[in-house]
């Protein structure tokens, strides 16, 4: 019997002890029975030595060097392209270096993927290190965001990408992250452009690993930061970049959405005190 084979898709850029342990915790994990990994990492310009120190205690894994300038989802994107160069996959799972699987997350993903026929997303929800309850990131509802993880299955409308097992089928028909997004916004994209092609997405039971969330009042919109400091960060690919909103928005929720955020956003900038304090991620 040949195995399936899983590419694990990673990227990372200068927080080599998170790295390292992301890694440590997924060669931890169970591997579902019939099933191999191999794990392709994106290390975009780090000069911390995480290309060093994954070597010496990862030497199997497949390490693509990036200019310093790709982001997330530009880092996910260059790993993919490289491990569909290597082979036709059977899956593709999408870890975000911060994140500490739990030692059942492959079984958990390969079972519930399995229920679906191979056909679905199926997406992996993590907890914040402090409280095993509160959710920090997984799949989305368009109306309620965040939802919560149950003991079985649920259908979710888009995802962040921490933890997301993409079957070949899916992968077939949908292709790899969008080359407009550089930083955000490429996962939901992906997740959204997948339900439009007929594709379902799917919850895991249970909480599948550890991620604590980044969420604040960001740069761009805060009214304790200078002008300069929140112009600059909105123009950031880590920031609210205005074109990639506007392309996301345009396409998943309309030209007149997309154009009256993209106004109000720069307003924004211009005036944040006028908004009352919400979370960008």
């Amino acid at each position: 019997m040949v195995d399936k084979e899983i590419a694990v898709l990673l990227t990372c850029h200068n927080r080599k002890d998170k790295t390292i342990a992301c890694l440590k915790a997924l060669y931890k994990n169970e591997v579902p029975n019939g099933y191999t990994f191999t794990v392709f990492l994106v290390d975009d310009g780090s000069i911390d030595g995480t290309e060093e120190a994954v070597k010496a205690k990862f030497p199997k894994i497949t390490i693509i060097k990036g200019n310093g300038n790709l982001f997330w989802n530009q880092g996910m994107r260059l790993a993919w392209e490289s491990a569909v160069k290597v082979k036709d996959y059977d899956f593709y799972l999408w870890l975000n270096d911060d994140t500490i699987l739990n030692n059942l997350a492959l079984n958990i993903l390969e079972s519930s993927s399995l229920l679906k026929q191979n056909k679905a997303i199926i997406v992996g929800s993590t907890s914040s290190f402090k409280d095993d309850n509160e959710i920090t990131y997984g799949g989305r509802s368009l109306i309620d965001g965040l939802i919560t993880p149950l003991k079985e299955a649920i259908a979710c409308d888009y995802f962040n990408g921490n933890i997301v097992w993409i079957p070949k089928e899916v992968y077939k028909k949908a292709g790899i992250n969008d080359s407009g997004f550089q930083h955000a916004l490429g996962d939901f994209d992906y997740g959204l452009r997948a339900g439009k092609l007929g594709f379902k997405m799917y919850i895991a039971p249970g909480f599948l690993g550890k991620c604590d969330s980044h969420e604040n009042l960001a740069t761009w919109c805060n009214p304790k930061k200078t002008f300069n400091q929140r112009w600059k960060a909105f123009r950031s690919p880590l920031g609210n970049n205005p074109e990639e909103f506007f392309i996301f928005e345009k396409r998943h929720k309309g030209f007149t959405n997309a154009i009256f955020h993209y106004l109000t956003n720069h307003l924004r900038v211009i005036y944040p005190s006028l908004w009352s304090k919400r979370v960008i991620r």
